[in-house]
């Protein structure tokens, strides 16, 4: 008897688990899919902002529309002083080389007449970008691979164009820093 009572307790407990984990199930699938898709809402907005300032429009250019333009002497610029561990104050200047690169399907590239057009205007590009790379300190313009001076750079010349896209992308060679 003591057999066959036990047996039924276990198979009533048995039993309440079952009904409990039905309930749980459904009403915790429901809110976890809620979840999630707030989850993959909120990782999308991220992944957009962070792609959003890296002048990603050069990726989206085939290499073969994408025209270069170097511009003719190296920089020699100034970067922003340091103070080193004895407390003095440090000069520091860059030299580097710079190209730009231009969408040769975009429109602008037609009105502002392609790389005849970046030559009449070196002067004024050239000044523009002294005057970022002037803004930064040396260990600003070395991190990231120089990316953040690029894109800098990048922004302020497609603001000078009409924030066409003419100019996709600002490229560097033969940097030194000193």
């Amino acid at each position: 008897m003591k057999k066959n009572l036990i047996s039924v307790i276990i198979l009533a407990l048995v039993f309440a688990d079952l009904i409990l984990t039905a309930v749980l199930t459904f009403t915790i699938i429901p809110q976890t899919k809620k979840s999630n898709a707030l989850i993959d809402k909120v990782c999308a907005a991220i992944n957009l902002d962070l792609e959003a300032g890296l002048g990603s429009s050069a990726l989206t250019v085939p290499i073969e529309d994408i025209e270069t333009y170097a511009i003719t002497d190296e920089f020699r610029a100034n970067l922003k002083s340091s103070i080193d561990a004895d407390g003095k104050t440090v000069s520091h200047y860059a030299i580097f080389s710079v190209s730009l690169s231009m969408n040769t399907k975009s429109d602008g590239y037609k009105s502002y007449k392609g790389a005849e057009g970046l030559t009449e205007k070196e002067s004024i590009i050239r000044s523009e970008i002294n005057a970022i790379v002037s803004n930064y300190s040396v260990e600003e313009f070395n991190a990231n691979g120089y990316q953040d001076i690029k894109n800098d750079i990048l922004q302020a010349i497609q603001r000078m164009y009409g924030d066409t896209d003419f100019i996709i992308g600002v490229n560097f060679s033969s940097v030194t820093t000193q």
